[in-house]
């Protein structure tokens, strides 16, 4: 049942064990001062630390205002945040990570952009406390990002956002298997907005996006948002098989040896192909499979915490 005027916090928590006394200490503390009816979501997206005990403690202490969903493995973070918006009952849904490096202290300022009628608010990360290689691939990655899906997001991995009712009813309806959040709002939004916000360095615990997750994530954004990538290897083709006839001839004329060259450029076009038409395979067969984007053990709340 929605609640008007309340803000529903959206936490996906995967090994968080030494970051979620601060994490609490912090949002009780804001949401206290903001003076808003407001839920705590914690999603516990198979934690294998002492991160879910924490939040049932947690939740015992505030029953009326923590609200604790238990998948019952990992599914990773944005599908944990699906699960957390299938249960929101705010009119502003807000979004972070566990691992403070999203300070809280931040909210209001979103909330704001959400009362003055923006309907998604994104964020960009100042002075990131990243490493130097974090950084950078990152700006490489919204660059790329925005060119192919022709949206103008300036930080694609800032979890802190913002969205509207009307977002979240929308996303909702979305039945995707592979879904990334920032994008999909951005798609359906009419009045979005960025602003900055501060960001910290992880002060417990260690990163779950590893590189080959991070490319991984990358695939799916592509892939779920664009036919780019598709276009873009049937325009290369195209232009290698121009090349590959241009050499062939003057090999010819010239009595040199091209053809072992045109080859290992046509072989790897030929693999570079079939391994982006089978990402666009894959997300059909998954597609149609049908599966449980999620599986809930048990959420734990006011009306059955005992």
């Amino acid at each position: 049942m929605l609640n008007d005027n309340m803000i529903s916090l959206v936490v996906p928590v995967y090994n968080e064990e030494g970051n979620l006394p601060e994490l609490f200490r912090r949002i009780h503390s804001v949401m206290g001062n903001l003076g808003r009816p407001h839920e705590l979501i914690l999603i516990n997206d198979g934690s294998k630390d002492s991160s879910l005990p924490l939040m049932l403690q947690e939740q015992k202490h505030h029953p009326h205002t923590i609200r604790v969903i238990d998948l019952n493995g990992n599914f990773g973070q944005h599908t944990a945040i699906l699960a957390g918006f299938s249960i929101a009952r705010g009119t502003h849904i807000i979004t972070l990570d566990a691992d403070l490096q999203n300070p809280p202290e931040e909210i209001p300022r979103l909330v704001a952009e959400l009362d003055s009628g923006h309907d998604v608010v994104g964020t960009i990360r100042k002075k990131r406390k990243d490493s130097f290689f974090r950084r950078y691939a990152s700006r490489l990655v919204n660059r790329i990002m925005n060119k192919v899906t022709g949206f103008t997001i300036h930080d694609y991995g800032c979890m802190l956002r913002g969205y509207s009712r009307g977002i979240i009813d929308i996303i909702n309806e979305c039945g995707e298997v592979s879904t990334f959040i920032p994008a999909l709002a951005q798609k359906f939004a009419a009045s979005p907005v960025e602003i900055e916000v501060s960001h910290s360095a992880r002060e417990a615990g260690e990163s779950k996006y590893s590189l080959f997750r991070l490319i991984r994530l990358q695939f799916d954004l592509m892939t779920a948002f664009s036919l780019f990538p598709l276009q873009a290897i049937t325009i290369t083709g195209g232009v290698v098989t121009g090349l590959g006839i241009l050499a062939g001839i003057a090999g010819v004329f010239a009595g040199l040896g091209l053809g072992h060259a045109v080859n290992m450029i046509l072989a790897g076009l030929a693999m570079t192909s079939t391994g982006i038409t089978g990402e666009y395979v894959g997300r059909i067969y998954q597609e149609v499979r049908k599966r449980p984007r999620w599986v809930i053990r048990k959420i734990y709340e006011e009306d059955n915490d005992g």
